[in-house]
């Protein structure tokens, strides 16, 4: 891990780093030794570089003494997080030995990582089963403006068949069809009326502000956590879908 202080030479920006944003570094450097080794790394081993048992008296020390106890900490603290990650995985026959995982080999630059990093935070088991491949893959590819399109398609598509509406309609006059105040096939009538109101509002508004853009022209969504926020209001919008089927008798 000598090579560490190369690229974070100064010590206080090291300690200020995060686990993952030095885990972001450390599986850069190991990336570049598996291609001059065997691809094996041992905790132990790359701190011993940093900080050998020996006495070597023509050999600088990369960082100051008196730090390290906190590096040290740093360090594991980054190895743990690549761990946690499935980054580094047990290598074969183990002997505390681990190697790159196949997802890790994937992550080449800065952007893959902080794509990795932005998948982990959209759990596959968290999305509605209608749209939890199509959407999570594409998000996992880095194609956000794909994924939040699917997740809108897919309210689309379910509010047509728990309705039972046809082809004919779509995007924002499906949901205004669909959840018409007054005799909508998914409208609440319990509700009270701004309720009624505010419901079919929000499926319209929904689906005309992120599907119906989507499916007329290129939009270029290149913002992850906008993406994100898109899925979760379509995940949201499909669950309200599913508890008006079931009262309608139309849940598959």
């Amino acid at each position: 891990m000598v090579e560490l202080s190369n690229i974070i030479p100064d010590v206080q920006v090291l300690l200020r780093l995060t686990a993952e944003e030095l885990a972001a570094t450390m599986l850069s450097l190991f990336r570049e030794r598996e291609k001059h080794s065997q691809g094996r790394f041992q905790l132990n081993t790359l701190l011993h570089e940093l900080w050998p048992h020996y006495q070597d008296p023509n050999r600088k020390h990369t960082y100051p003494r008196q730090y390290e106890s906190e590096i040290t900490l740093a360090i594991a603290e980054g190895w743990a997080w690549l761990q946690v990650q499935g980054l580094l995985v047990p290598a074969e026959g183990s002997g505390g030995f681990y190697r790159l995982s196949r997802r890790a080999r994937t992550i080449a630059t800065k952007v893959d990582f902080t794509n990795f990093k932005l998948g982990r935070l959209l759990p596959k088991e968290m999305l509605h089963p209608k749209i939890a491949d199509l959407v999570w893959e594409a998000f996992m590819r880095g194609e956000f403006d794909g994924a939040a399109f699917q997740a809108m398609k897919g309210v689309e598509v379910a509010v047509r068949t728990a309705a039972g509406l046809g082809a004919e309609l779509i995007g924002v006059k499906l949901m205004r069809k669909a959840f018409a105040p007054e005799d909508g096939p998914l409208t609440d009538m319990m509700a009270e009326a701004g309720e009624r109101q505010g419901r079919v509002d929000l499926f319209a508004g929904a689906i005309g502000s992120y599907k119906n853009p989507h499916s007329h022209r290129d939009v270029n969504l290149d913002d992850p956590y906008e993406a994100l926020e898109i899925v979760f209001l379509a995940n949201h919008l499909l669950r309200i879908v599913d508890a008006r089927a079931k009262a309608r008798g139309t849940q598959p």
